[in-house]
């Protein structure tokens, strides 16, 4: 169960480095993390770890309590997010952009397939999400759109970037997932047998 978490929670981060990198925008949560660096002057890694620790403070009155997978998502994701975004080279020619935006969805999208069937906790953000689900009774996709478009909207008027990758990733993350979670499904099923 260890290494499909090192695994996707590694994907999943080069993910967000490429769409960073992309400089077409990047995902809502990124968007506000780029925004806390910019007037933190942490580097984009400790400042999504730093997001990621007050995410994680607001479980305990709502009574959740973090696994392994929770703490290794805010380590992993981030060090390979800052590894990713200080390493490769920003793609200046928009067929480049258009690749980098295209494989990020991608590697999200298997990353969150490896790491969420592992069940070893969940991510700081989706703990957050669905235990406001549960509290309040109101439907997932409604408390995830609502927290998303809010940071998102923060991120950006701290100077995060939101562009064209933005809207893509939205438009296509869900679909990368579904179909990420076949294909490990199918695999575990094929291994075990």
């Amino acid at each position: 169960m260890i290494l499909p978490l090192v695994l996707g929670l590694t994907l999943f981060g080069l993910g967000e480095g490429l769409l960073v990198q992309s400089q077409w925008g990047a995902t809502p949560w990124t968007v506000f993390a780029q925004g806390v660096s910019r007037h933190s002057h942490w580097s984009l890694g400790w400042s999504t770890v730093a997001i990621s620790a007050v995410v994680l403070l607001l479980w305990f009155p709502l009574r959740e309590r973090p696994g392994f997978g929770t703490i290794a998502n805010m380590i992993i994701i981030a060090y390979v997010l800052d590894l990713v975004s200080t390493n490769l080279a920003v793609a200046h020619a928009d067929w480049l952009k258009a690749i980098y935006a295209v494989g990020a969805v991608m590697a999200i999208g298997v990353g969150s397939a490896l790491y969420l069937t592992t069940g070893l906790g969940p991510g700081p953000r989706d703990g957050l999400m669905t235990s406001l689900h549960r509290h309040l009774g109101v439907s997932v996709v409604y408390v995830r759109l609502t927290i998303e478009v809010v940071v998102l909207i923060v991120g950006w008027f701290m100077g995060g970037t939101v562009g064209i990758a933005t809207a893509f990733f939205a438009a296509t993350i869900g679909f990368s997932i579904g179909v990420s979670l076949k294909i490990v499904e199918r695999a575990v099923v094929w291994f075990q047998s």
